[in-house]
């Protein structure tokens, strides 16, 4: 919440006080400061009349509409503030409300409004909303229901556009390119504006050092080696895997070598054809929870079905595998039963206490759950995934049965947090916290980070004079995309090395982070299987199992949300 200065606030005396809130879904499509400017206008418009001045601002940037309420951070703050009695506003004005709620999200908050009695005002009913009037609910439901359609319709339009782009014209629609290509320039985007703007066209070409590659893995599958076999071979011969080639953009893989999914995935890949493929994935929103249908959705990509991918009519750029090829590897495929069309794999949901917490201590990987005998267990199959080539000395399978950690586990934390214990605790991780907290960089002046940045905008404005006079639009866009590469550049670096003050844990601190553990040995006595997941991921615990010496490695962060205040602690069981 920020608060506005003391004068407005001597002026909100003798009116209403209205904090304000707003949204702008992305920076990419829509400026967040214009957005901001225009709907807190709008706002302004309709309460000055009334006396009523801004005393709050609450504007959410880049969160979608469909998320409710509380999965958005500032209108999650708003709501916060409701509840407490000096909040120092009367009232909430929003702009357009087709951007604060979406759907039922209205009839779902307003209850809450009502119950801290702070009213809501927005334009298209003229001031406040009546929580009684049947009239307002149905105008807000409208808007709702607008909102809900409107991105429904930005999402067909945006789609089919896509289809028809990568059917008829074969044109690159983004995304990183397939290992054996990269990007060529195809000059500037045919739309004007985004032209103006340094937007250019792309198309794949056949990577001089990788490419070569493509055809090695295809020639050998055809030749009868398996997946396993090429991927050893290709790390033996000091080939870099996609993730060694481009660690930047997958910095989720350990780049220690091929991997036989690596090579399954070029293997799969039509675009090595000639021909752009899109849709091969999609979006689905997914209910966080179907008991509580309120918490809304998370978005989670998964596999089309071939038949709906989306193919150029013709080639478009220089294919490395032939079609029949391709078509030959896909047959091979089918026919060691990876055609998921004529088996299908009945899957048993499993809750694993410790999935993502636990890690291999010889290659970092994380461990994953895997039922033996009817019970848990976590299991690192490096060896498997990747060729042997590498220089990691891994063991073909490492381990550990779920029942010998967690009793151990338990029993530390009990102990480290015991009534008597855990305020000892919370001050030996705050100390800790301060003994490892690194130097910070020194952050240059305001004052050059702002001047950097206006010689920046004045170039923009030259550049962009110079375009409407008649210039090389080619040209000019390239000096304009140049400067906006140099400006981010130096936004960049301003919030990277700004200083992070050092936080000193009160007393009245420590006592709140007290209360808010609770009692850890109850709390893990009763706790079933899901509970214990769900309050060891609060706890942020981190394991690294060492299978030489059957040791754990513990790490734990205490939330950061308890007074501010991040602190660690490290042990072995």
């Amino acid at each position: 919440m920020n608060l506005i200065d003391v004068g407005a606030s001597r002026l909100a005396r003798n009116g209403l006080r209205f904090a304000f809130y707003g949204r702008v879904s992305t920076e990419d499509n829509q400026d967040p400061e214009a957005s901001r400017n225009w709907q807190k206008s709008r706002a302004l418009t309709l309460i000055e009349p009334a006396g009523g001045v801004i005393v709050a601002e609450f504007f959410d940037i880049g969160m979608s509409r469909s998320l409710p309420w509380k999965r958005r951070p500032k209108a999650n703050d708003l709501l916060a503030a409701l509840t407490d009695p000096n909040r120092g506003f009367d009232a909430v004005v929003i702009g357009e409300p087709q951007r604060a709620f979406y759907g039922s999200q209205y009839s779902m908050t307003m209850p809450v409004f009502t119950h801290y009695g702070v009213g809501l005002w927005v334009p298209e009913v003229g001031g406040a909303v009546d929580p009684d009037s049947e009239a307002h609910d149905l105008i807000m439901s409208v808007f709702g229901g607008m909102s809900k359609g409107e991105r429904n319709r930005v999402k067909i339009r945006v789609r089919s556009a896509m289809a028809a782009q990568a059917k008829i014209e074969g044109r690159y629609l983004g995304g990183r390119p397939p290992y054996g290509y990269r990007l060529a320039d195809l000059g500037p985007h045919p739309n004007p504006g985004k032209a103006a703007d340094g937007k250019r066209l792309h198309q794949l070409e056949p990577h001089p050092e990788y490419g070569p590659v493509v055809q090695r893995i295809f020639a050998e599958y055809l030749r009868g080696r398996g997946h396993y076999a090429i991927a050893e071979a290709l790390t033996r011969d000091g080939i870099l895997s996609p993730s060694q080639a481009d660690p930047t953009r997958n910095r989720h893989r350990t780049g220690e070598g091929w991997g036989k999914s690596a090579v399954r995935a070029i293997l799969d890949n039509p675009r090595y054809t000639g021909r752009q493929v899109w849709n091969k994935q999609r979006k689905d929103e997914v209910l966080l929870d179907v008991e509580n249908v309120a918490d809304g959705y998370e978005t989670k990509l998964r596999w089309n079905e071939e038949g709906s991918w989306v193919w150029s009519d013709k080639i478009v750029h220089e294919a490395l595998i032939s079609v029949e090829d391709f078509e030959a590897a896909k047959q091979i495929r089918a026919a060691h039963g990876h055609d998921r069309k004529e088996r299908e794999r009945i899957r048993t949901k499993h809750t694993y206490v410790l999935r993502g917490l636990l890690r291999c201590g010889l290659c970092g990987r994380k461990m994953q759950g895997q039922q033996s005998g009817g019970k848990p267990h976590y299991r690192c199959r490096y060896p498997k995934d990747y060729a042997l080539a590498n220089h990691v000395q891994h063991p073909d399978n490492v381990y550990l049965k779920e029942e010998h950690l967690l009793p151990v586990l338990d029993s530390w934390l009990a102990k480290i947090f015991a009534p008597h214990r855990v305020g000892e605790t919370i001050r030996a991780m705050a100390e800790q916290a301060t003994t490892e907290a690194g130097p910070k960089a020194k952050a240059e002046p305001e004052s050059d980070t702002a001047r950097k940045l206006a010689e920046c905008d004045a170039k923009l404005e030259t550049y962009r004079a110079a375009l409407e006079s008649g210039a090389d639009p080619v040209t000019v866009s390239g000096w304009i995309a140049e400067v906006k590469a140099e400006r981010a550049a130096v936004l960049a670096t301003a919030r990277r090395i700004q200083p992070t003050p050092q936080v000193q844990m009160t007393d009245e601190t420590i006592n709140n982070m007290i209360q808010a553990l609770g009692d850890m040995r109850v709390a893990l006595q009763r706790a079933g299987r899901e509970e214990k997941a769900r309050l060891y991921s609060e706890l942020d615990l981190r394991l690294t199992y060492e299978p030489g010496t059957k040791n754990i490695r513990a790490e734990m962060n205490l939330d950061p949300d308890i007074n501010g205040v991040t602190a660690s602690v490290r042990g072995g069981t």
